[in-house]
């Protein structure tokens, strides 16, 4: 029987499903702790052997020295930034994710972003509960007809292509290791990052965030997108240096963003923290004030990182997550990374 630890949980909207888990993990020792796992709350796990976290959770080699008996540090996502599978492998902990569970959940949190923008509906809805009918400043556009760039075709970019050329847009895309096969299959093609920018009217961005990756759009390369685009993403905040955005607003670059994600999202959401010295070493507080004035935008649109967040989605998150456990403890680990 081993000890495991699942850590936030009711902030994703999990918190009853704790019998759930106690069923599907019946030979093992479960303790739910309901905040982040922070070096504080990792105490809590000091004689786990496994644990289970979401995004929020930073996973280093602080914080496992804190948990000497762990073996298995399972995160509840696909991405893993948060994760240091360097560390982690040093204190010969097993890495794991969930490699695919919202697919289509994420596409459609993109789409509906960017019908969000393109038709006005957040300002269509708010005149019309003051009691305001008039369609004065509401016009807005079509995507058929319109060519939507998508930065990287993995499993959510692809989805991402059938939607949009489910509405008559054209697609094209660009990803660092091109699949010829998907493109024949889903009809779009592959361009150079450069040509990308110039063609698109719409970008919808949806790559992994990684030392390759990361500031994929910045304040050098900003200047070739074409006027007036529309940028969504829904991916990591990292891939857009936050200073690009601002450039791009202000100099007509961009029409409008439609953002899940934001560079220091953890610090829009605990602004406490601001004064904790170990939140100004980790931090960019220059961001976090960039980011500030995006909120304040009116042609700006951010969601608080929920394009994950379906009942289905989360379902299937957990169940990938039990699965992982289970086997892990078997002796046959699945979904490893690192």
């Amino acid at each position: 029987m081993a000890a495991i630890t699942f850590f936030e949980l009711d902030q994703f909207g999990l918190g009853d499903k704790k019998d759930y888990i106690k069923e599907h993990l019946k030979k093992h020792n479960i303790t739910f702790v309901n905040e982040q796992l922070t070096e504080k709350t990792a105490l809590k796990a000091k004689d786990s052997d496994a644990i289970a976290f979401f995004i929020y959770s930073k996973v280093n080699d602080s914080l496992l020295s804190k948990m000497p008996k762990l073996k298995l540090a399972a995160t509840m996502s696909t991405g893993f930034d948060h994760v240091d599978t360097a560390a982690c492998k040093k204190k010969k902990v097993t890495a794991c994710n969930v490699p695919a569970y919202g697919e289509n959940t994420v596409a459609e949190h993109a789409i509906g972003l960017l019908l969000t923008i393109s038709r006005k509906i957040i300002p269509s809805v708010e005149q019309t509960r003051k009691g305001n009918f008039e369609l004065t400043g509401l016009r807005g556009f079509d995507l058929k007809g319109k060519t939507i760039g998508i930065l990287g075709t993995g499993r959510i970019g692809r989805h991402m292509a059938h939607y949009a050329q489910a509405f008559g847009m054209t697609v094209i895309a660009y990803d660092a290791f091109p699949n010829e096969a998907l493109a024949k299959e889903c009809k779009f093609s592959y361009v150079p990052l450069d040509e990308l920018f110039k063609q698109s009217d719409v970008i919808s961005v949806h790559l992994p965030e990684n030392k390759d990756t990361h500031h994929i759009i910045n304040t050098k390369n900003v200047r070739n997108i074409k006027k007036g685009c529309v940028l969504i993403n829904t991916a990591r905040g990292g891939l857009v240096e936050t200073e690009a955005l601002l450039v791009g607003l202000k100099e007509g670059i961009f029409s409008a963003l439609g953002l899940d994600v934001l560079e220091e999202e953890c610090a829009i959401k605990e602004e406490p923290q601001l004064l904790h010295e170990t939140f100004q070493k980790t931090c960019d507080l220059k961001t976090l004030l960039e980011e500030h004035m995006l909120l304040e935008m009116p042609n700006v649109y951010i969601t608080p990182h929920n394009a994950f967040n379906s009942t289905e989605a989360l379902m299937r998150i957990l169940d990938t997550t039990i699965d992982n456990l289970n086997s892990f403890f078997e002796g046959v680990p699945k979904n490893t990374i690192g």
